[in-house]
């Protein structure tokens, strides 16, 4: 699907299997950019089974004059105190020569009519602390900084042997 966008030589849209070496590619991006690369483990293989295959999340691609130079990936929770199907923001990520077009924005309108569109009440997403340049675009959008949450995590080792105990 192609999504409307005002930016003269802007094109977003739905990725297709095709895009999965561009992905890959953007995915080290931001990792290298969150300073994480050694904690990407992602491959051809498990995007292709988990975005494509069963679809547990979905992609919009950004191609600015005939480069694809962006990413937006989703899914849908559920929150029990709304009663509803939300949306939950993993990646937002434009590369750097790419920033202050407005692609970030347009991202984020799209993901809002996305949440119109499909009844959603709310849209979530972290963000690293120190990223003071998305902190402030969050802030101009809008977005509530919810401090009063705290982040927990299990990793897979801790998953599977809270599993087998």
């Amino acid at each position: 699907m192609m999504y409307d966008c005002s930016i003269e030589g802007l094109e977003l849209f739905d990725a297709k299997e095709e895009h999965i070496p561009n992905l890959l590619f953007l995915i080290q991006k931001i990792a290298e950019y969150e300073k994480m690369s050694d904690e990407v483990t992602a491959s051809y293989e498990s995007l292709k089974e988990s975005i494509f295959e069963k679809k547990r999340a979905h992609v919009i691609l950004a191609k600015y004059q005939n480069e694809i130079v962006g990413y937006m990936l989703y899914f849908y929770n559920y929150s029990t105190f709304t009663g509803s199907a939300n949306l939950y923001l993993e990646d937002i990520f434009i590369l750097k020569e790419y920033r202050k077009l407005g692609i970030g924005k347009t991202f984020f309108k799209i993901l809002a009519q996305i949440a119109c569109k499909n009844h959603c009440k709310r849209i979530d997403w972290v963000c690293l602390n120190w990223n003071e340049p998305s902190l402030n675009f969050y802030k101009s959008i809008h977005a509530k900084r919810l401090d009063y949450w705290v982040l927990h995590r299990l990793e897979e080792i801790d998953i599977k042997n809270l599993a087998n105990s």
